[in-house]
């Protein structure tokens, strides 16, 4: 039986990032700058109860999904998105909506 762990335990700096997002213009992907390269993000439709975790060492755009029926699924596609200095919220029809607000917290 082989094992394979991984761990990352930063520089010893706790890094922390709260925000909300709401627009009320065309739908568009959302670049949040939070100031690092975030290890761990979530996002909370606040107004449908969707929702997306990500996390150091999925791929770009992936996210866990879990809608408000309790649905939850593995996307690969229009998820988050991490950047040197923040993240990307992708299009995502249930979770990334006109008028709707959103919640975020990012771990670095």
């Amino acid at each position: 039986m082989a094992l394979v762990a991984s761990q990352d335990n930063g520089d010893g700096v706790v890094r922390f990032a709260t925000g909300r997002y709401l627009t009320d213009a065309t739908a568009a992907a959302i670049v949040i700058i939070c100031g690092f390269r975030p290890r761990y993000v979530r996002v909370l439709n606040n107004t449908s109860a969707d929702k997306y975790e990500w996390s150091k060492g999925m791929a770009d755009a992936s996210a866990f999904k879990q809608v408000a029926a309790g649905t939850s699924s593995a996307i690969t596609t229009l998820g988050i998105t991490p950047s040197g200095s923040g993240f990307t919220i992708g299009l995502d029809t249930d979770v990334n909506v006109i008028n709707e607000q959103l919640s975020w917290i990012a771990f670095g």
